[in-house]
């Protein structure tokens, strides 16, 4: 059976990134294996800007983003398979592949990196009555349709959601003509970036309304027009709020949902809130030697912390391999007796990636990444080890859309080596 040191599934930023961090780490024998007729994933469509602030100190597109990594790539000489589809991946690390020349192939892997990115939530999920006409896309979708088929899907938008990719292509339906009529969110609050609803809606005079929903499509053959009403605490419509917009178009951007059949498949637990796997602060998976790493694991909000994530899988997967090169086909002594902390999110946090830190083997600083439940004022972000508080920072406003961050150190926990739980909370004093 073929091996390789390090199998990566997928191909877009945070499989670029985990790849090019894992040969800087001295692993030789890397393959990546994408889905795609080429590499760069989801930044290929996204042709606005306001990527690489972080990662490159300047504002690139998505395409121009994604290019900086795969000219990464090529200039490591890693090899890639496009139009490779992954069939089955095993708790063992033997990952099963398909694609037109080599047909059904199934390799051996010293690790493997997850990074499969996210899917949209469809509207099957909404229960949203009326028949199936044309004009109706998921807003990812219609993205695609328009910045790489080149097709303009309608020309009287309403958009049902508040996410951030909603909300991008209310703008980019807007300057391509399209008159964009309201965009309906059924949370009482945005579940796209702050500078997204700025830029995208504001700046075009596009009304959101928040806690509405679509409740009705008119139309059997083509999209004439949906009825949205306004919804109470329990998200049930309100009777008497109906208004009706004619258009021809709906986007639908209610949610992404990361993407883990594989995950599943390989008997990796997945986490109730994220539906990513379950990870340590190394990024690894209970399935010893399967990292994930990007939004597979949860939803992020900017690409750039998707390949910082990622660039810390690669390197931890590079570390795993090297201890198995050294012939310590087990982990070590040292390892099998770490501490498992759990970590807890609490009072107004809705989960932590990771889920838990290994004490032995564990780096001077995790960054711990997390959402809050609902739109905050005037908030403590604070870190209990037990019940000692052991930081606290104040935030004006926190938000769901928005994800956060605390940075935990080796040295502080050091100092209380009896902690059993570490608990993020959002506090009003």
């Amino acid at each position: 059976m073929q091996y390789h040191d390090i199998v990566i599934v997928g191909g877009g930023p945070a499989g670029l990134s985990a790849a090019v961090a894992a040969r800087k780490a001295g692993i030789s024998d890397i393959l990546i294996l994408e889905r795609d007729n080429v590499l760069g994933g989801i930044l290929n469509q996204c042709i606005h800007n306001g990527f690489g602030l972080h990662t490159f100190k300047e504002e690139l597109t998505g395409p121009e983003y994604a290019a900086r990594y795969i000219a990464q790539v090529e200039e490591e000489k890693i090899p890639y398979r496009l139009n490779t589809i992954v069939a089955d991946i095993t708790h063992d690390r033997r990952v099963t592949y398909i694609n037109r020349e080599e047909g059904l192939v199934t390799i051996q892997a010293g690790a493997v990196i997850l990074a499969m990115g996210c899917r949209e939530r469809p509207r099957g999920a909404l229960n949203t009555p009326g028949y199936r006409p044309a004009g109706i896309y998921s807003a990812g979708t219609a993205q695609r349709l328009m910045n790489i088929e080149g097709y303009l899907v309608g020309k009287e938008a309403v958009i049902l959601g508040s996410g951030d990719i909603g909300l991008i292509m209310a703008r980019r339906m807007t300057l391509e003509g399209a008159k964009v009529k309201v965009v309906a969110e059924i949370m009482p609050y945005s579940g796209g970036l702050k500078r997204n609803i700025v830029q995208c809606l504001d700046d075009y005079g596009i009304p959101l309304k928040l806690s509405h929903t679509v409740v009705d499509i008119h139309g059997k053959d083509r999209l004439t027009g949906v009825t949205i009403a306004e919804v109470d605490e329990n998200k049930d419509p309100i009777p008497g709020t109906e208004e009706y917009y004619s258009c021809d178009t709906l986007l639908l951007s209610v949610g992404l949902i990361p993407e883990n059949e594989l995950s599943k498949g390989a008997g990796i637990s997945l986490n109730r809130v994220t539906s990513g796997p379950n990870v340590n602060d190394r990024l690894e998976t209970e399935a010893e030697g399967i990292y994930a790493c990007g939004n597979v694991l949860h939803v992020h909000d900017l690409v750039d912390f998707v390949s910082q994530e990622a660039a810390l899988a690669g390197e931890n997967a590079a570390e795993y391999v090297k201890r198995k090169t050294a012939r310590m086909e087990e982990k070590s002594a040292a390892e099998d007796g770490a501490r498992k902390i759990p970590l807890i999110a609490a009072d107004g946090v809705r989960y932590t990636v990771p889920q838990f830190l290994e004490t032995d083997g564990m780096r001077d600083s995790v960054t711990v990444r997390f959402r809050v439940a609902d739109v905050y004022k005037d908030r403590y972000i604070s870190v209990y080890y037990d019940d000692q508080l052991i930081s606290r920072k104040k935030k004006k406003v926190l938000a769901p859309g928005e994800m956060e961050q605390v940075v935990l150190t080796k040295k502080s926990l050091a100092e209380y080596p009896r902690t059993e739980r570490i608990t993020i909370r959002t506090e009003v004093e």
